[in-house]
């Protein structure tokens, strides 16, 4: 793989001391080997980053890249009625279609510098997800959604307790740790309501034999509060605690209706939150207590979910969002710039379990980091990073066309906003194939 050198960018390493400087970084094959004010040394590979910044890559810690095809096609729906029309839509998926839209939904988010991903697949033809990861070069974690409490949903997303769980324990035997440990199996119940107590403890019993992720949706609509209680007897965090599926490796996306119980739970088991406030205010959902959350030491990071909810999969407009969305309710200071981008970065590091490898930007730690230019017109003027804090930029003023270049695990998958790992035209062409083509079969 060789060596690369980045030089003269203005490097906010996100470490404990949340270092900052103008330097270098040297990166020696999948690790970053030395960071410092000057390297002089030879490398196979020199990036001039001179006027920009380089920062660790985002973590995209809630999508959905079965659904990127479906970009616009439930719009202004209430979220009850937007999953009538996103599971009939998932239905129809074939490993082509499904292979179109991952690879989709995965050139968005590269060019808008996400890293790494948590990915809640559909029921079937999950290895189309997986064969898209791998060549993308992505660094994630993904599973097929599992549902086996679905009378309600089309045939083709209706599955028995034991298929659920044969299928995802084939797929974790034959992905998890593939392209050298960059890709992870997770498993994806895909939410309470549609799952039975019985395949939930099963995956907690296979997810803590095999060290894995557990990636599900709770409290995204009051809605759940009244049926858990009546079908579970049990608020949503108050059941998954009684039934033992939470901790460290537990991932819930939303998590807005949870009562201080909830909250509780949440603080004193490690289990985390992934929070999606562009989707939460489309469907209407509402807006989940994240300043209270941190406070409480709860670890939160961040996701679009997925296109047709949000309708886009970039992390600088996720994080201006969830940047001022409580201000009005706690005051104009409430969720700094800074803790905005940690939830970005080193919380969806975090929920990966991967906060040793990823999230800062650290001798030895894998080399996922993004570079970009000064923000352009959008961000200026800027009179020198070491005088206007570039965090608040990024977080405030920053889009993603602001990213130049993203390196994953030592690789370089996006130069000068060219995608190296995927040719962007014929991933467009793709995906507008496939869309036609699930039309087509369904009229």
């Amino acid at each position: 793989m060789g060596k690369t050198l980045i030089k003269n960018g203005h490097i906010l390493t996100m470490d404990a001391d949340d270092t900052r400087y103008t330097g270098d970084i040297l990166i020696d094959g999948e690790r970053i080997e030395k960071i410092a004010s000057c390297i002089d040394e030879q490398a196979d590979r020199v990036i001039d980053a001179t006027g920009g910044l380089v920062l660790p890559g985002f973590v995209q810690s809630h999508i959905h890249l079965c659904q990127t095809l479906f970009r616009g096609q439930a719009d202004d729906q209430p979220l009850l009625d937007w999953l009538n029309t996103m599971t009939d839509l998932e239905s129809r998926h074939t490993p082509e279609t499904l292979y179109a839209s991952a690879r989709l939904g995965l050139a968005e988010i590269i060019k808008s510098g996400t890293t790494a991903i948590i990915d809640m697949g559909t029921v079937h033809h999950q290895d189309s997800v997986f064969t898209a990861m791998d060549e993308s070069g992505i660094r994630g974690q993904s599973g097929k959604a599992m549902m086996d409490l679905t009378e309600n949903l089309p045939p083709a997303l209706r599955e028995t307790t034991e298929d659920s769980m044969s299928e995802s324990m084939d797929l974790l035997h034959r992905w998890n740790g593939k392209a050298g440990g960059r890709i992870r199996y997770g498993f994806a119940p895909r939410w309470q309501l549609w799952n039975t107590d019985g395949l939930l403890r099963e995956i907690k019993t296979e997810s803590d034999r095999h060290d894995v992720g557990v990636h599900g949706h709770a409290g995204e609509i009051q809605y759940e509060v009244p049926a858990m209680l009546h079908q579970r007897g049990r608020r949503n965090l108050k059941y998954l605690e009684h039934i033992g599926l939470v901790g460290p490796r537990v991932q819930m996306a939303h998590c807005i209706w949870l009562d201080d119980d909830e909250l509780d739970v949440l603080s004193e088991t490690g289990t985390h939150v992934m929070h999606c406030p562009c989707c939460n205010l489309k469907l209407g959902s509402g807006i989940a207590r994240i300043p209270e959350m941190l406070a409480r030491g709860i670890s939160v990071s961040l996701g679009s979910d997925g296109a047709p909810s949000n309708n886009n999969l970039d992390m600088f407009i996720e994080m201006r969002v969830a940047s001022l969305i409580h201000k009005y309710r706690l005051g104009a200071e409430a969720l700094p710039a800074r803790e905005v981008l940690g939830m970005a970065t080193k919380g969806g590091a975090a929920a990966l379990g991967l906060s040793d490898q990823i999230g800062s930007l650290e001798p030895e730690k894998k080399a996922d980091l993004i570079i970009l230019d000064d923000g352009g017109v959008h961000a200026a003027p800027i009179m020198d990073f070491e005088l206007d804090d570039p965090v608040e930029r990024i977080v405030s003023a920053f889009q993603s066309a602001s990213v130049r270049t993203s390196i994953i695990n030592g690789q370089i998958v996006m130069d000068n906003r060219k995608l190296v790992s995927m040719d962007e035209e014929d991933v467009i062409e793709k995906a507008r194939v496939a869309l036609r083509t699930l039309h087509e079969a369904a009229s």
